[in-house]
C-alpha cells in the first residue's frame, strides 16, 4: 500500500504511511477522482449545507451565549468587589463603635451651626454592636451546621477517629479565639485604616506551610523559596508595625491573634510531596479529611460559636471587670435608648477635634434619642455582603471565569476598602454633618489623625502595608491560576464549607482549595508516548493525579467515549442525521488528537472516540439460496450512505473507505476508518445466532466493551479502576441529530462528580404534522418542569437511550450490568426489562446508590412518531414499563434511600404523589370532563355523567374485543370528536371565568398554570416556540390522558414493539408452510359451514363435478361431486421443477469454463475456502450432485455449493454492495469470548410454543389484574367526587376571593339590604387545587433552580474570543496559539478546498458577485486534476507546509477571525517544527533498536484489538494503531509493508484462520 498523498510537497516527518486509511483507488485511495473526468462531464452538484436540528440557529445563539458571558464576566466582578468591599467596611464600622470612651464629633446643624459638640457612646450602644458581631461571626456557622447536618442525614458522611477530629478541632478552636481577639481588642484600638491593612496580615502560618511543602519536582524552585521568605517576612512585620507606632499596650496582642486566625487555614497549605516527614505525614492525614468533614463540622460549628461567645464574655471581663451588664442591657441596646450629647469649646482651625486631653465641655448637655434599627441595618448589610461574595466568588469559580471575577475583586477589596475609608474619614473630619442624612451623627468610624489623612501617600506605613499586600497575593497565587474542571462542586473549590464573615476576602483566597495536580506538562509527551503497547491512545492530559501509585499512568485518566448506537430499520434521512452527528464528533476529536500531538497544547477537554453500532435483525434469506444469508438493505442503506453525510459534513464530495468485512459469531461486522481516524464499526446480528432487540444489544455492547475489552487486559486492576471511571458509553439511537458540544456537557457533569452513573441531554422531537406539534409541546413541559424537579430534588428516573452518557464503572457494579441480562421469565419481566430498557437499566444505578443528571444545555434531536398510531404503539410501551420501573423503586424506597444519597423521603414522597396522579388520571379526566360539560352545556350532573361514561365504556369494550387496528381507529374517531368538545368546553369555561371573575379558583389555577408556562419557555429561549403547541396540547387531554392510558392498560399483555416493523423475506418452505396452512384453514371454515355438514366435509378447489353447470364464470354448479384425479397436476410441477434444475446446472457449468463471460459471476475472495477454485476436471457430475439432485430438498443450490464455514466464508461478505474493503478475521480469544457470551446470555430463544402459550396466559392475567385494579381505583374516587359534588349545596368551602355584594333597597321598610355571595369550591375543585397546585409549585421551583445552573454550565463551556477578555496585542504568540489551537486545527484540517483548484463556489446574490463568479474556470480545472486528498490530519499537515509566516496575514486557509499575525504565525511554525525534529531524532536513535510491538506483544494486542488486526501485520509488523500512532512506528509498518505485497494473496489464503 503506498502512499503519495504528501510526500512529494511536504516534509518527511509529515507522512502518515500506514497510518493513513485512505490509500485504496477508491477514496478509499489518496485521490479523489482517480479517472480522469471527461471534458463534456465536468459539472458538479456539490452539497448545499442546509441548518436543521442540531445545526438550526447555532449562530445566532452563540453570539448571545457569548455576550451573556461578557456581561456575567464583569457583573460579577462588580458584586464580589462591591460586597467585599461592603462586608469589610461594615466589620470596621461595628468594631469601631467598641472602643470605650470613644468620643465622636456630633453634627450641629440641629443644635446650633456656631457650636461644637462631642458625644460619648453609653454601653448600652457598645453592647448592641457587640452582639451584632457574634451575630455576623455565627452566621455562616449556622449555614455550616445546615449544610453538614443535609449532607449527614440525605447523603453519606464518615466518623473520624479521635485524631483526626482533634486535629481539626484544634485549629478551628485557635482560629475562632483569634478572630476574636482581633475583632474585640486589636481592631477598636486601631483607626479604620490601620485596621484594614491589619487584614492582610492573615497569612502568615499558610505561608510557612506554603514553604515547608514545596519539593524538588517543581520548576524554578530556588526562586519560588527565595520570594516565600520574603513574604514570610513581610507577614512577619505586621506583628509589630502597628504596637511600636501606637505604642498601645492591647496592641501587643497582634502577633498572638494574627498567628491564631492565620491556623485556621492550614490545611489547605499542607502537601503530601513536601520533602519534610511532619507535613508529608500531615498530608496523608488530611487525604482522609473530606470523607469527614461534614461529621466533624455539625459539632465544630456549634462549638466554634460558642467558642467565640465564650472568648467575647472573657474579653469584656478582661477589659471591663464585669460581664453583667453584656446581658442585661441586651434588649436596652436594641432599643431606643437615650444618648449625651457634649457641647464643647471650639478648637482652633477647623471642626475636627485635637485631642481628648484638648477638649473642654461647655456643660451644656443635649440628649437625644437612639436609632435602635441603626445596628440591625448594618448587621443585615454586613450578612448580605459576605454571603453575595461568597455565592457569586463560587459562581466565578465554577463559570472558569476564576481569574477576573475571583482573584481579581478578592484582591482588589482592601486597595477599594482603604481607598473609600480615607475619602470618607476625610469628608466625616472637614464636616461632621457631612453623612448627617445616611448615618446618626454619633456613630462614624474611627478615623485616623488628620495629618494621617493628608500624607498618606508619602507616609511610610502606605509603602508598609503594601509588602502585605502583596506577600498576600503571592501567598494566594493559587487563586489565579486554577485547574479545576467546569462546574465543580463546592467540595473541591473550598477547603471548609462554608465562609469567614468577618474575613470575607481572606476566607475566599486562603480557603480556595490549591490545585496541586498538576497536568502532564507538554514536555512529558514523548515519554508517554513511549508507553504504548495496549490498544488504548496514551495522550497528554491534565487530569492526572500526583498522589495516584505508579503503577497508573497518565494516560488512565483520559476520557474514553464509545458511541453504542442501535439500529434497526431507519429510513435514509434518520441514517444520514445519525451520520452526520458521528461524522462531526469524529472531526472534533481529530482536531483535538492533532493540535496535542503537532502543537503541545494540553487539552483539558481530549477525549478519544469510537463508535458502535448494533443492527438488529441484519440478515434476510438471500436470493441465491435458502442456505445462505445477506445483509438486508438497511444495511446496504448504511453502507450507500456514508458517503453522502460525509460529503454533507465536509462540504466536499468525498469519499469514505470502503469497510472491512469481518465474519463473527454473532453475524459480522464492518468496520471504517472516518476522515478523522475515529473506527466505526457496525456490528451486524444475526438474529438465528443471537438475540435481537434493543435490550440485548445493549448487554452485546456492555459486555463487549467493559468486560472483553477492559477487564481482560493485561494490565494492574488499580488501572483496570482508573479506566473504568474515565470510560463512558454514548447511548444513541439511529436517527439522534447531536453536536460535539452536547457530549462535551454531559462529559462535563460526569467529571464533576464521580457519583455519577448516568446524564441525559433536552431531546427534541423532528418531523411534522399534529402529532409531532403534540410532542414539541409536551417534551418541552416534560423537560422544563419535570425532569428539572427530578434533578433538583433527587434523581432523574430515566436517561433515554436515544441520547445519554453512562459511566462505565456504574455499568459494571454489582446487581447493574449482570441482572440487566435477566431473561424475561415471568409477565412483569416482559412490561418492566423489555418495553422500557432505558428506564429499568436507570433504576438499577439508583438502586446501587449511583446518581442520574439532566442537561439542558445538552441538546440532541431525534425522530417522533409522525402518525396516531405508531405514536399510540410507542406511549402503549411507554406507559406500563413507566408505571412497572417507577413501583419498583418506590417498593424498594426505604433500602434505596439508604444506598443512594440523592434519593430522600421527600423525593419519594413527591414520586407518590406524582404515580397517584397517574393512576387517577382518568377518572380526574373524566371528572373534569364532566363538570366542564355542565359549565359549558348548561346540562345537569347525570345527564353530563351518562354522555361522558358512555363513550369510555364503549372504547374499553372494543379494546377488550377488537384487534389492535380497530382499536386505534376507535381511538383516533374519539380523539377528534374530544377535541371539538374540549375547544366548545374551552370557550365555555372562558365565559364562566368572566361571569365569575379573575378571583374564582378555575380562574386562580388556570392563569398561575399559563404563567408558569410561559415563564419557563421565556427562560429556554431557544424553545420558546413549543409553547404555540399548547393549545393543540390542551385540546389532546382527554385522549392522551384517558384514551392512551386506557388503551396502554388493556393492551399490557401485547409485547410487540410496534413501531418501525416492517415484513421480512420468508424462505421458499415458510411460503409453502403458510400456503399449506392456509388451505387447511380454508378447508376447516367450509367443513364448519352448514352446507359443509349436509355435503359430510364440504367442497375444496380439488372437488370436480360429474355434471358441471356454469354461466360466464359468475357461478359454477357441480352435480354428483367427487375427488378430481390430481395426477396430471403433480406431474406437470415435476417436470417444470426438473426443467428449472437442468437449465441451473448448465449455467453453473458454463460459468466454470468460461467465468469471464459472465459479468454477474462474484469476484473471487481471498479466503482459504473460496480459493479453492473448482477446476475442470471437477465439472463431471459426481455422486453428491447425483444425490442432491434426486434428494427431497426444498431449494436448489443455483452454483456447485461451496463449503461455507460463517466464520470464514459466509456468503454475505461477497455481497458487491458492501463495496470491496478487506476481508479480515476477529483474534481467536474475541471468537471465544464472542461464543462464550452467546452461550451464556445471548442465545436466540427457540419459539418454545408451550412456553409461548403459557407467557401469552400470564400477560393476560397480569392485564385483567392490572386493569381490574385500576379500574376499581379509578371508579371509587369518581364515585365518591362526583357523589360530593352533589351535595355541594352542602359540602363546600366558601372561597375567598371574587365575593359578590348584592345590595337592595326594600321600599316597604325602607331597609337597605347588603348580602354578599361568594363562590363555592366544590370537592372535585379542592382535589385540583391541592394536588395540582402543589406539584405546580414544587416543579416551577424547581425549574428556576435548575435553570440557573443550566445557564451557569452553558457559561462554564462557553469560550470567548480573546478579544473579550485581553486584547490580543497583550498576549504573547504562544498564549494566543494555546488558547485557540484546537479551532485554528479545525480550519486547517478542513477537507473543502484543500485543493488549490477546488471550486470558488460564490453563492451570494447580487448581478455583480454572480457576474464575478469563475465558472468556467472552475469547470476546466475539475476536469484536468486528480485531487490528492487524505485524512483529516493529511489535511491539516499539507496546509501547514504551504503556510508561511511572511505571507500570514489574511490568508486564505484560516476563516476571518482565526487570522494570525506575523508572531503567532512563526510561534505555530516553531512550535510544530520542533515536534517534527524530536520525532525525526527518535526515528533515526529507534531504527535499529528492538521493535517493541514485535512479537512479545502479539498474544496481549491481538487478543485485545479493537478491529482485529490483520494476522499478517501482527506476525511480522506488530500491532499498528492505524487510528492514531507514532510517525516512527508507521514508517517502520510501511517500510515493511511493500516487501510482502506480492505474497499478500497467498499468505491470507494460508493464514485465513487462526
Amino acid at each position: 500500500m503506498a502512499n503519495t498523498g504528501m510526500r512529494n510537497d511536504s516534509d518527511e516527518n509529515f507522512s502518515d504511511d500506514e497510518s493513513v486509511p485512505l490509500t485504496q483507488d477508491i477514496y478509499g485511495g489518496s485521490t479523489r477522482t482517480v479517472v480522469e473526468t471527461k471534458g463534456w462531464d465536468v459539472f458538479r452538484d456539490p452539497p448545499i449545507k442546509v441548518d436543521s436540528g442540531s445545526t438550526a440557529n447555532q449562530k445566532c445563539l452563540d453570539i448571545t451565549v457569548k455576550v451573556l458571558k461578557v456581561i456575567t464576566y464583569l457583573l460579577t466582578f462588580v458584586i464580589v468587589l462591591a460586597s467585599g468591599v461592603i462586608s469589610k467596611a461594615t466589620l470596621l464600622f461595628m468594631t469601631s463603635q467598641l472602643k470605650e470612651d470613644k468620643i465622636t464629633p456630633y453634627c450641629n446643624r440641629e443644635l446650633g451651626r456656631e457650636k461644637q459638640f462631642i458625644v460619648k457612646l453609653p454601653s448600652e450602644e457598645r453592647v448592641a454592636w457587640m452582639w451584632c458581631l457574634i451575630f455576623a461571626f455565627c452566621v455562616p456557622e449556622f449555614g455550616a451546621l445546615f449544610r453538614s447536618v443535609r449532607m449527614c442525614f440525605f447523603k453519606s458522611c464518615k466518623r473520624p477517629t479521635l485524631a483526626h477530629f482533634l486535629l481539626v478541632f484544634i485549629p478551628e478552636t485557635a482560629h475562632t479565639i483569634g478572630i476574636a481577639l482581633l475583632v474585640f481588642v486589636v481592631l477598636p484600638d486601631l483607626d479604620v485604616v490601620k485596621g484594614a491593612m491589619l487584614t492582610n496580615c492573615l497569612c502568615f502560618v499558610p505561608g510557612v506551610l506554603g514553604l515547608l511543602s514545596r519539593n524538588n519536582k517543581e520548576s524554578q524552585r530556588f526562586i519560588k523559596v527565595i520570594i516565600d521568605l520574603i513574604a514570610i517576612a513581610a507577614q512577619a512585620t505586621g506583628f509589630v508595625i502597628w504596637p511600636i507606632v501606637e505604642r498601645k499596650p492591647h496592641l501587643w496582642l497582634i502577633p498572638v491573634a494574627t498567628f491564631l486566625t492565620s491556623l485556621g487555614w492550614w490545611e489547605n497549605y499542607i502537601c503530601i510531596n513536601s520533602p519534610i516527614p511532619f507535613i508529608k505525614r500531615l498530608g496523608k492525614i488530611k487525604q482522609g479529611f473530606p470523607a469527614t468533614r461534614y461529621f466533624s463540622h455539625i459539632f465544630i460549628s456549634i462549638w466554634k460559636c460558642l467558642c467565640f461567645f465564650l472568648s467575647v464574655l472573657v474579653i469584656t471581663l478582661v477589659k471591663e471587670g464585669e460581664i453583667g451588664f453584656f446581658f442585661t442591657e441586651f434588649s436596652t441596646g436594641f432599643s431606643p435608648h437615650p444618648i449625651t450629647i457634649l457641647e464643647v469649646k471650639q478648637v482652633l482651625g477647623g471642626t475636627s477635634l485635637a485631642d481628648v486631653s484638648e477638649i473642654i465641655p461647655t456643660g451644656d448637655d443635649t440628649v437625644v434619642t437612639s436609632n435602635d434599627s441603626t445596628a440591625v441595618y448594618v448587621l443585615l448589610i454586613n450578612i448580605m455582603g459576605s454571603y453575595f461574595c461568597y455565592i457569586f466568588g463560587k459562581f466565578a469559580c465554577k463559570i472558569m471565569i476564576q481569574g477576573f471575577s475571583y482573584a481579581f475583586p478578592v484582591n482588589l477589596a482592601i486597595p477599594v476598602s482603604i481607598s473609600l475609608l480615607i475619602a470618607a474619614c476625610g469628608l466625616r473630619n472637614g464636616d461632621p454633618c457631612f453623612f448627617h442624612d445616611t448615618i446618626p451623627s454619633y456613630l462614624f468610624y474611627e478615623s485616623p489623625p488628620a495629618y494621617f489623612l493628608n500624607d498618606f501617600i508619602s507616609h511610610q506605613h502606605a509603602w508598609i502595608w503594601l509588602l502585605w499586600l502583596l506577600s498576600q497575593t503571592w501567598i494566594t497565587l493559587h487563586i489565579w491560576t486554577p485547574k479545576c474542571e467546569r462546574l465543580a462542586r463546592t467540595e473541591k473549590l473550598f477547603v471548609l464549607p462554608m465562609y469567614d464573615a468577618l474575613l470575607i476576602d481572606q476566607s475566599m483566597a486562603l480557603n480556595r482549595q490549591r490545585d496541586d495536580e498538576s497536568g502532564v506538562r507538554p514536555e512529558d509527551l514523548d515519554e508517554i508516548q513511549k508507553e504504548k503497547g495496549d490498544e488504548y491512545y496514551e495522550t497528554i492530559s491534565n487530569h492526572t493525579d500526583g498522589s495516584t501509585p505508579k503503577t497508573i499512568k497518565s494516560s488512565d485518566n483520559i476520557t474514553r467515549i464509545y458511541g453504542c448506537a442501535t439500529m434497526w430499520h431507519e429510513n435514509k434521512e434518520e441514517m444520514m442525521e445519525f451520520l452526520k452527528s458521528i461524522l462531526r464528533l469524529d472531526e472534533d476529536q481529530s482536531a483535538r488528537r492533532v493540535a496535542q500531538k503537532y502543537l503541545r497544547i494540553v487539552d483539558p477537554d481530549y477525549y478519544e472516540f469510537e463508535t458502535h453500532i448494533f443492527f438488529d435483525d441484519a440478515f434476510e434469506i438471500s436470493d441465491h439460496d435458502d442456505n445462505d444469508t445477506q445483509v438486508n438493505r438497511f444495511v446496504k442503506l448504511l453502507v450507500g450512505t456514508i458517503d453522502e453525510a460525509a460529503s454533507d459534513i465536509h462540504q466536499t464530495t468525498i469519499r469514505v473507505r470502503p469497510p472491512k468485512k469481518l465474519p463473527a459469531p454473532y453475524g459480522g461486522r464492518l468496520i471504517w476508518t472516518l476522515p478523522g481516524k475515529t473506527k466505526m464499526i457496525a456490528h451486524l446480528k444475526d438474529k438465528m445466532k443471537i438475540r435481537h432487540r434493543k435490550r440485548w444489544s445493549q448487554v452485546m455492547y456492555m459486555y463487549y466493551l467493559l468486560g472483553h475489552r477492559l477487564m481482560e487486559l493485561p494490565i494492574s486492576v488499580d488501572r483496570k479502576a482508573v479506566i473504568a471511571e474515565n470510560t463512558y458509553l454514548l447511548t444513541l439511537d439511529g436517527d439522534i441529530d447531536f453536536q460535539p458540544h452536547a457530549v462535551h456537557l454531559l462529559v462535563d457533569l460526569m467529571k464533576k462528580n464521580k457519583n455519577l452513573g448516568a446524564a441525559c441531554g433536552r431531546i427534541h422531537p423532528l418531523g411534522s404534522g399534529p402529532m409531532v406539534w403534540y410532542q414539541l409541546f409536551e417534551y418541552a413541559i416534560g423537560h422544563w418542569l419535570q425532569k428539572a424537579t427530578e434533578h433538583m430534588i433527587g434523581c432523574v428516573l430515566c436517561s433515554p437511550g436515544c441520547f445519554s452518557l453512562f459511566r462505565g464503572k456504574a455499568l459494571m457494579d454489582d446487581n447493574v450490568m449482570r441482572k440487566y441480562t435477566t431473561c424475561s421469565a415471568e409477565a412483569r419481566h416482559y412490561v418492566q426489562y423489555d418495553q422500557g430498557e432505558d428506564r429499568w437499566l436507570c433504576t438499577l444505578l439508583l438502586q446501587r446508590g449511583y446518581r442520574v443528571e439532566y442537561s439542558a444545555a445538552s441538546d440532541a434531536y431525534t425522530h417522533a412518531p409522525e402518525g396516531f398510531n405508531e405514536f399510540y404503539n410507542q406511549r402503549r410501551r411507554w406507559v406500563p414499563s413507566t408505571i412497572a420501573n417507577i413501583m419498583d423503586l418506590l417498593q424498594d424506597a426505604k433500602r434505596t434511600i439508604k444506598v443512594n444519597d440523592n434519593i430522600s423521603m421527600p423525593y419519594i414522597a413527591y414520586q407518590i404523589l406524582l404515580m397517584g396522579g397517574t393512576i387517577l388520571g382518568p377518572g380526574t379526566i373524566f371528572l373534569m370532563l364532566v363538570g366542564a360539560f355542565v359549565a359549558a352545556f348548561q346540562i345537569d350532573n347525570w345527564t353530563s355523567f351518562y354522555y361522558n361514561i358512555i363513550p369510555i365504556l364503549f372504547f374499553m369494550l372494543v379494546c377488550f374485543t377488537c384487534k389492535s387496528n380497530i382499536q386505534l381507529l376507535v381511538a383516533q374517531i374519539f380523539s377528534t370528536a374530544y377535541a371539538l368538545i374540549m375547544m366548545a368546553v374551552i370557550v365555555g369555561t372562558a365565559l364562566q371565568l368572566r361571569e365569575d371573575g379573575v378571583g374564582s379558583p378555575s380562574a386562580i389555577f388556570l392563569i398561575a398554570m399559563t404563567a408558569s408556562f410561559f415563564i419557563a419557555a421565556c427562560l429556554h429561549p431557544q424553545e420558546f416556540w413549543c409553547i404555540i403547541h399548547g393549545i393543540l396540547y390542551l385540546l389532546s387531554i382527554p385522549s392522551m390522558y384517558l384514551l392512551l392510558i386506557l388503551y396502554s392498560i388493556i393492551n399490557l399483555n401485547v409485547v410487540s414493539w410496534g413501531t418501525r416493523e416492517v415484513a421480512t423475506k420468508k424462505t421458499k418452505k415458510e411460503l409453502e408452510e403458510e400456503r399449506k396452512a392456509a388451505e387447511e384453514a380454508k378447508k376447516k371454515a367450509k367443513q364448519k359451514s352448514l352446507l359443509g355438514f349436509l355435503q359430510g366435509g364440504g367442497t375444496s378447489d380439488d372437488d370436480a363435478g360429474s355434471i358441471e353447470i356454469s354461466l360466464a364464470g359468475l357461478f359454477k354448479v357441480m352435480l354428483c361431486t367427487h375427488q378430481s384425479d390430481q395426477n396430471e397436476k403433480a406431474q406437470l410441477i415435476q417436470i417444470s421443477d426438473t426443467l428449472e434444475k437442468v437449465t441451473k446446472r448448465l449455467e453453473s457449468i458454463e460459468k466454470i469454463i468460461d467465468p469471464h463471460s459472465h459479468a454477474q459471476s462474484h469476484r473471487r475472495r481471498s479466503m482459504s475456502a473460496s480459493s479453492k477454485d473448482h477446476h475442470l476436471g471437477v465439472v463431471a457430475e459426481d455422486v453428491n450432485e447425483e444425490s442432491a439432485a434426486e434428494s427431497d430438498s426444498e431449494t436448489v443450490s443455483t452454483a456447485p455449493r461451496n463449503d461455507r464455514d460463517d466464520l470464514v466464508n459466509p456468503y454475505w461478505i461477497e455481497d458487491p454492495e458492501l463495496r470491496k474493503g478487506e476481508v479480515e478475521y476477529l483474534s481467536s480469544a474475541e471468537v471465544l469470548f464472542w461464543k462464550d457470551l452467546l452461550a451464556k446470555y445471548l442465545f436466540p430463544i427457540d419459539e418454545n410454543k408451550e412456553e409461548k402459550a403459557r407467557i401469552a396466559s400470564d400477560l393476560k392475567e397480569l392485564r385483567d389484574r392490572s386493569v381490574f385494579a385500576f379500574f376499581m381505583m379509578n371508579a371509587l374516587f369518581v364515585l365518591i367526587v362526583f357523589l360530593l359534588t352533589l351535595k355541594k349545596d352542602y359540602l363546600h368551602i366558601k372561597w375567598p376571593f371574587g365575593v359578590r355584594t348584592n345590595i337592595t333597597y326594600d321600599e316597604a321598610s325602607q331597609e337597605v339590604h347588603i348580602t354578599k355571595e361568594y363562590l363555592q369550591l366544590e370537592p372535585i375543585g379542592l382535589v385540583f387545587v391541592f394536588f395540582f397546585a402543589l406539584i405546580l409549585v414544587i416543579q416551577f421551583t424547581a425549574m428556576l433552580f435548575h435553570r440557573f445552573g443550566t445557564i451557569a454550565h452553558i457559561l462554564a463551556a462557553t469560550e470567548l474570543n480573546l478579544c473579550c477578555t485581553k486584547k490580543k496585542e497583550d498576549l504573547s504568540p504562544n498564549a494566543i496559539l494555546d488558547r485557540q489551537a484546537v479551532e485554528i486545527v479545525k480550519q486547517l484540517q478542513k477537507l473543502q478546498g484543500i485543493d488549490d483548484a477546488d471550486y470558488e463556489n460564490d453563492s451570494g446574490s447580487g448581478p455583480d458577485r454572480i457576474g464575478r463568479r469563475k465558472t468556467i474556470h472552475n469547470l476546466e480545472r475539475a476536469a484536468q486534476r486528480k485531487r490528492q486528498i487524505g485524512t483529516l490530519d493529511v489535511a491539516f499537515k499539507k496546509r501547514f507546509a504551504k503556510l508561511n509566516a511572511k505571507n500570514a496575514e489574511g490568508t486564505p486557509v484560516l476563516s476571518r477571525r482565526l487570522t494570525m499575525r506575523q508572531e503567532t504565525m512563526k510561534a505555530l511554525e516553531v512550535r510544530v517544527n520542533s515536534v517534527m525534529a524530536e520525532r525525526r531524532k527518535s526515528h533515526m536513535q529507534t531504527l535499529g533498536a528492538k521493535n517493541e510491538f514485535g512479537n512479545n506483544n502479539v498474544l496481549r494486542n491481538h487478543r485485545n484489538s479493537t478491529a482485529s488486526i490483520p494476522l499478517k501485520d501482527v506476525f511480522e509488523n506488530g500491532q499498528v494503531n492505524r487510528a492514531y500512532e507514532d510517525d516512527e512506528v508507521a514508517s517502520r509498518a510501511s517500510m515493511s509493508l511493500p516487501m510482502h505485497s506480492r505474497t499478500n494473496g497467498n499468505w491470507k489464503a494460508n493464514n485465513s484462520r487462526m
